[in-house]
């Protein structure tokens, strides 16, 4: 899989850009994926027609837009580009506008970039990280910012974060899914390392849910396992990323859908609980979620 260094060159960073509107912002983008031979033209009409028709849902976290839009043959290799804003604009997201930051994504598949985007939700998740990614002066600078000491970022304070929402919020031994839906399997219940029970041989799924399965729910995938890794439920939960037309076919395979608020008005009923999530790169955020999930 591509490396988040692999798919971001320097020619496609550009920093205090001035627009005037999103349309501009997400031609900036698009713009530099064409120069650096990732896309044509006509892939950055689809990624601005893909917020039209769904919505400002890739604002997926404050200040954070990230642009993208369904495989296609505009599509020329799998690339993403980098565009700081001089000042903010307006997507029409009810909570994470405005935005100064704004990467575009292309995407050959689903599957190329997933490493790059792991990578980079956990950099963004970062307070220090995105500190320093908003005063980097240069290009030079903020690849140096992404690729953290020796290529590796500290991800302590994530952990932390989600490690204080715990105490906030101790756990209990039984959880229960409020859906009936949920298939229970044969096997008793043991507890976690941090003390959650969870059930000895149940494997649930959890849908992350974005319009086009291969950006923004992938950011929301690798926050979601990284509460359940500390959890300790990596065994027995697991997280597939998907687009709104196939999470209506899988929905009833699932214990619960995560998603953007505009996604789920999408979706609509679908038999099983929809959950909102305001910032897909905060632990916290989906810790809270989770449990509310499963009443722990």
């Amino acid at each position: 899989m591509a490396a988040l260094n692999d798919l971001l060159p320097k020619a496609a960073v550009r920093l205090d850009v001035r627009v005037s509107d999103w349309q501009e912002a997400i031609r900036a983008a698009g713009g530099l994926l064409v120069e650096t031979g990732a896309t044509t033209d006509d892939y950055t009409a689809e990624m601005i027609r893909n917020v039209e028709e769904n919505g400002p849902y890739l604002v997926i976290a404050p200040g954070f837009a990230f642009a993208h839009a369904r495989p296609s043959p505009a599509v020329l290799r799998t690339g993403m580009s980098w565009v700081r804003l001089e000042q903010p604009v307006e997507f029409g997201h009810e909570s994470n506008d405005p935005v100064h930051l704004v990467v575009g994504l292309a995407a050959e598949d689903s599957g190329a970039h997933t490493a790059a985007m792991a990578a980079l939700a956990q950099l963004l998740a970062d307070p220090a990280t995105g500190q320093a990614l908003q005063e980097a002066t240069d290009a030079e600078a903020l690849l140096a910012v992404l690729a953290g000491p020796d290529g590796e970022r500290d991800d302590r304070g994530q952990e932390e974060a989600v490690r204080e929402q715990a105490v906030r919020e101790p756990a209990v031994r039984e959880p229960a899914v409020r859906e009936p839906a949920v298939r229970e399997v044969a096997g008793d219940e043991r507890p976690a390392g941090n003390g959650q029970a969870v059930p000895a041989k149940a494997v649930h799924k959890i849908l992350t849910v974005c319009g086009n399965g291969v950006g923004t729910s992938l950011f929301l995938k690798n926050t979601l396992e990284q509460v359940l890794d500390r959890w300790g439920w990596s065994r027995h939960v697991t997280v597939e990323a998907t687009d709104t037309i196939s999470a209506k076919g899988k929905a009833s395979e699932a214990v619960a859908i995560l998603t953007s608020r505009e996604i789920a008005r999408t979706l609509g009923e679908i038999g099983v609980p929809v959950k909102i999530v305001e910032d897909f790169t905060s632990g916290p955020e989906v810790d809270r979620i989770l449990r509310d999930t499963y009443e722990v």
